[in-house]
């Protein structure tokens, strides 16, 4: 008896190269256009679709935004931590501690405030991107540890990813 070993059928990929003519899918007409000036609207239009995937296929996602912030005399922000929280996980997006006040504990503090209010909204953990000639080691003297690195990102450097349990009262270190 003979075996007939069928081939995988190919699928067609349009091209990406903005130059060809648009290709017809149904009764809908589609390009692919390259715009290296994008405004909010096009970042929308990208994200509404992948926010439904999500929300089809994780669980729902409950985002909230903290800061942790420094303020002059007069109430003006100079510095401090912007994140978010969501899927039990707090990000920190932007940490900065004015030059003249560092060494004096107040990344720390503002860490230590970040990730309590973390806790408080049920997060397990924390993360956080910084590049080589940033804070790395003030981020692992927090407990914090690499999970991932780009290197030469930008040229000659790395950036690192690292993440801190914080439902593990072990893995914080001591003050």
């Amino acid at each position: 008896m003979q075996t007939r070993v069928r081939e995988p059928r190919r699928r067609h990929t349009p091209a990406l190269d903005p130059a060809h003519p648009p290709r017809h899918y149904g009764a809908m007409e589609h390009r692919i256009v390259v715009n290296l000036a994008p405004d909010l609207a096009d970042r929308a239009a990208i994200l509404a679709p992948l926010a439904a995937f999500n929300a089809q296929n994780a669980a729902p996602v409950a985002s909230q935004f903290l800061a942790v912030l420094i303020q002059d005399a007069d109430g003006a922000t100079v510095g401090g931590l912007w994140g978010r929280t969501a899927y039990r996980w707090l990000f920190i997006e932007l940490l900065v501690v004015p030059e003249a006040m560092r060494g004096q504990s107040r990344g720390a503090s503002i860490m230590a405030a970040a990730e309590q209010i973390a806790r408080d909204r049920g997060c397990i953990g924390a993360w956080v991107d910084t590049f080589s000639f940033q804070a790395l080691g003030f981020y692992q003297k927090l407990g914090y540890e690499i999970f991932g690195e780009i290197q030469d990102y930008p040229p000659g450097e790395a950036r690192y990813f690292l993440k801190k349990r914080l439902d593990d009262p072990a893995a914080t270190p001591p003050a």
